[in-house]
């Protein structure tokens, strides 16, 4: 059986974790936090930086969400893979997974760094940039979703893996205008989906530790 180390309210935990899912690859998880200081001392000697999720498969070890993705479509589970086997169709698909973690999860992360340092030592213009920059990629990606029912090759995969919890974070601190209406449209069918919704389940009990959780609502 696959183990994987991570944190339930993490967001890239989540993006393996749907794809885990989806796939019915059963597996043992491993917490990473200060009650299991084992645990962080094996992620920080699998990764440069110490960031989960970690993926252990016998001998081999898979860290990056992305590439846990395409190594559990290679050899775990019976499901379609997530990353089209057609490399030419796998480049939406990638391209949409970047998107996700580069312009929404990774901005909101800025963000939530920012309000994790004591308040003398934060960032004035952290705001109103992080909003600008969501401000842009809402507008794309409703644009982008707009007659999509998923966001890559009409078929959910790696991208509405990354796009799981990056919107459902987002949208929680900056939520997405009402005349986005393709892309509320989306979260929505996200949070719908069977894999989604467990994994957000699973974090039910961590979400009020959310540094930007009195910004909105995660509804």
């Amino acid at each position: 059986m696959v183990r994987i180390y991570g944190h339930p309210l993490a967001a890239f935990f989540w993006k393996a974790a749907i794809a885990l899912y989806e796939r019915d690859v059963p597996f043992a998880f491993l917490m990473v936090d200060g009650e299991h200081p084992e645990n962080a001392a094996a992620v920080a000697r699998a990764s440069p930086t110490g960031q989960f999720p970690v993926l252990v498969d016998g001998e081999r070890t898979v860290i990056e969400s992305a590439a846990i993705i395409e190594y559990l479509d290679l050899h775990h589970g019976d499901a379609p893979p997530m990353v089209p086997a057609d490399p030419r169709i796998a480049i939406e698909a990638r391209q949409m997974d970047g998107i996700f973690d580069d312009y929404v999860m990774s901005v909101v992360t800025r963000m939530v760094l920012s309000v994790l340092r004591d308040p003398d030592k934060r960032d004035p213009h952290v705001e109103g940039e992080v909003k600008a920059a969501l401000d842009r990629a809402y507008a794309w990606l409703d644009g982008w979703m707009t007659g999509r029912v998923w966001a890559a090759n009409e078929t959910f995969g790696i991208a509405d893996c990354a796009a799981a919890p990056a919107l459902f974070y987002a949208h929680w601190a900056f939520p997405i205008p009402e005349s986005h209406a393709a892309l509320r449209a989306y979260r929505a069918r996200l949070l719908a989906r069977p894999s989604v919704a467990r994994v957000v389940a699973e974090a039910g009990p961590w979400l009020g530790y959310f540094p930007l959780k009195d910004r909105g609502s995660p509804d």
